[in-house]
């Protein structure tokens, strides 16, 4: 390996971690230590494991321990490093010191810096929270006049964090790929589930193999769901889930179950101008068509004569599993067939009509 200088920049594999110190592969006799709580979260657990590859800055050599960062920390800073983490893009660590005109005064070593407020990323919890006195991470974004104007931008480190993060993300989420995520709010047009740190979108149309109106009824905000991913648009950080696509597909087996001239009985799930649309069993909606509607005309409004949730009683003309049409025409109901198939049964020679209250009479 050539000579590092401070500042400069490598990429290398973890190859033991103590409970302080990492320690990376420089492909040479010697090794490089990074501190082991810079890689940890604010619960104290490390985001990295041996055999990672991280991007570090070389600090120094001190008795042949040579030093990196992923970032410089305020309390080890002076000019020199602050200039070279300027020029090679290295972040650095400093202290919010007040708000002023325009942003905040940042304090990085003994260099004082000015962060616009438009580029100090992190969210406040509340509207009066200030960020003084908070230690953040900044990249430096101008250096002039031997460290006398400074501009740093906490914003660019958090963007460039998310960038590395929608990175990796992008071989770990695939089209096809079964993942669990919880739901983080939901709306007309369908779900956000949070899936690993990535927020991605259920359309209300993939919740179910059954007609769902409104998200709401089914899922509920907190909740962890299992769902495909069933599409992914990297460039516009797009990725779409499908707990759909996850069930049984009930017209795989409708043949079986559905046959023409059988009667059937159903609920009406939405009513169009050309027919009926028919719910005969999850996921399964059959079509009466309005020229089979004795009552009904071309022009005829169907919501005036019919609601939607009211039972249908139809019978199968056609069943289509392959394009997922069933076609109905209307039919009498299951009952009124019995009753019917009773009459017949019940009438004496004599030509008596039948009477079903007389028939209860004798069964009694």
């Amino acid at each position: 390996m050539n000579k590092l200088m401070p500042g400069d920049e490598i990429k290398a594999a973890i190859v033991q971690i103590s409970d302080d110190t990492i320690f990376l592969d420089l492909n040479s006799k010697s090794e490089g230590v990074l501190n082991a709580a810079e890689l940890k979260d604010e619960d104290g657990n490390l985001s990295v494991k041996e055999g990672d590859i991280i991007k570090a800055y070389f600090l120094d050599d001190k008795n042949g321990e040579m030093r990196f960062t992923t970032k410089i920390a305020s309390n080890n800073a002076d000019k020199t490093m602050i200039e070279n983490a300027y020029k090679n893009g290295i972040p650095v660590e400093g202290k919010v010191e007040k708000e002023i005109k325009g942003g905040y005064e940042v304090k990085i070593g003994n260099i004082r810096a000015f962060c616009p407020f438009s580029q100090m990323g992190g969210k406040r919890k509340e509207e009066n929270e200030t960020f003084e006195g908070r230690v953040l991470t900044f990249k430096i974004t101008e250096y002039k006049n031997d460290g006398k104007n400074v501009l740093v931008s906490n914003r660019a480190v958090l963007e460039a964090e998310r960038l590395s993060k929608l990175d990796a993300l992008k071989s770990k989420l695939t089209v096809g790929m079964t993942v669990r995520g919880t739901v983080l709010s939901l709306q007309p047009f369908g779900a956000f589930v949070d899936v690993q740190g990535f927020q991605a979108l259920l359309p209300v149309s993939e919740i179910s193999r059954s007609r769902v109106n409104n998200p709401a009824d089914v899922l509920t905000v907190g909740e962890e769901i299992t769902a495909s991913i069933i599409k992914t648009d990297w460039e516009h950080e797009k990725v779409t889930l499908s707990m759909k696509a996850l069930l049984a597909d009930p017209w795989d087996s409708v043949a079986e179950r559905y046959k023409p001239e059988q009667k059937v009985s159903g609920s009406i799930a939405r009513i169009a101008d050309f027919g009926i649309f028919v719910n005969l069993e999850d996921g399964i909606d059959g079509l009466v068509h309005i020229s089979t509607i004795e009552k009904a005309k071309a022009n005829t409004n169907l919501r005036k004569l019919f609601r939607v949730g009211n039972t249908f009683d139809a019978q199968i003309v056609s069943v289509d599993a392959e394009n997922h049409r069933i076609a109905l025409a209307p039919a009498s109901s299951v009952k009124q067939d019995d009753d019917s198939e009773e009459y017949l049964k019940n009438q004496d020679d004599s030509g008596e009509t039948y009477n079903p209250f007389a028939a209860l009479l004798k069964k009694k």
